[in-house]
């Protein structure tokens, strides 16, 4: 099976983000989404070209276009959040972004009527409709289809740094898990979904889609859900390890991140450099780490078994990738991820409210609603 691999340009970017609908007063998830799209649909009739719904209609997903710059990608989706709080503000509907909701329960959560959701959930059951999560999807775009593969198994080595970043699912069905990312044990648990095999080439990867589909496991490469993957469609590495991130601040360093690791790796390979990468029970250790213990993880650096905080490592790769920021226009976002690290990653802050609060669930929900409309630093 040969699968095509789209034209786009180096370092672009694209970002996707989840966001829940709650309930103003009570803090509980609403099944309103396909009532939000119908509301901005165009005078013709149309569906908004970027705003979608997800599979739980609780949910809508705001879509960048491709952009050069983190900044630009940032501001097309902000600006999205403003097109739906014109619907739902009028509602008494708020908007948070979460790795999961803090109390919800999957037994009252509705979903959307379409024919891949239903497949799904009749497939996985339980752990279907158990998918009460929440992500961000950063988009990079490869100009050359033999780098992804080689930049794929590189960012493994990564991929704790920006699990810890951004976990924000410490709390399940009101329970505190002490997790500070749940939502990453919870959705590895689809079947094709958790940490990509490690394969040589694209080749390999085209082997593996052809395996997948002549089985019936999958229909098509959308459907291979793992938390780094190629995107053929689009010609990008998609990255969809993070929780969902609470404010645009966030999302922009993180986004940043993403976004120069990639670059970084390209100019390795150009060099005619390998790109260095760990081994699989190493990566999947890691995983553990950053969603048991966050940003407070130690995480394994290297392939001799080098361990480092996790904390630790994040501001050194600032410095390392400080550069590469410089030339792609987003080292101010960068920089931001100063600001997760010393203001604490949204689990964090989820805590500490649900303490000062008195065990309030819904206390934490309206501190995240709060933080979404208003920004990390103003909070």
């Amino acid at each position: 099976m040969g699968i095509e691999f789209a034209r786009s340009e180096r370092s672009t970017i694209g970002i996707e983000w989840e966001l829940a609908l709650v309930d103003r007063d009570t803090g509980d998830l609403v099944s309103i989404a396909d009532e939000v799209l119908d509301g901005l649909r165009g005078t013709d009739g149309s569906p908004h070209p970027k705003i979608t719904g997800e599979l739980l209609l609780n949910t809508v997903e705001l879509v960048s276009g491709v952009h050069p710059t983190v900044a630009g990608a940032v501001a097309d989706v902000v600006g999205q959040v403003g097109e739906v709080r014109a619907i739902t503000d009028a509602r008494g509907v708020d908007l948070i972004c979460s790795g999961s909701h803090p109390f919800g329960q999957w037994f009252d959560q509705e979903v959307t009527d379409k024919a891949r959701y239903h497949r799904l959930i009749d497939r996985t059951q339980w752990w279907g409709r158990n998918m009460m999560i929440w992500g961000i999807h950063v988009h990079v775009g490869i100009e050359d289809r033999a780098k992804v593969i080689p930049i794929l198994n590189g960012l493994l080595t990564y991929l704790p740094h920006l699990q810890a970043l951004s976990a924000s699912s410490p709390f399940w069905a009101g329970v505190n898990t002490g997790y500070a990312s749940n939502r990453a044990q919870m959705f590895q648990q689809l079947p094709t979904a958790g940490l990509p095999w490690i394969l040589e080439d694209w080749a390999a990867w085209e082997r593996y889609v052809e395996d997948m589909t002549v089985t019936g496991i999958v229909d098509d490469v959308t459907e291979v859900r793992w938390d780094i993957r190629p995107s053929p469609r689009w010609g990008t590495i998609e990255i969809r390890a993070c929780d969902g991130v609470s404010t645009a601040e966030e999302l922009g360093a993180i986004a940043a991140f993403i976004q120069c690791l990639v670059e970084w790796m390209s100019t390795r390979l150009d060099a005619g450099e390998t790109v260095p990468q760990l081994q699989p029970w190493f990566v999947r250790e890691n995983k553990w780490r950053a969603s048991r213990y966050g940003l407070d993880a130690e995480v394994i650096v290297d392939a001799a078994g080098a361990e480092c905080p996790v904390i630790d490592d994040v501001r050194r790769l600032i410095g390392v990738l400080s550069p590469v920021a410089e030339r792609l226009g987003c080292l101010p976002e960068l920089v931001g991820l100063n600001l997760i690290l010393d203001a604490g990653a949204s689990y964090q802050r989820q805590l500490r409210v649900a303490d000062a609060a008195g065990g309030s669930l819904p206390a934490v929900v309206r501190s995240l609603a709060d933080e979404l409309r208003t920004g990390l630093v103003a909070r």
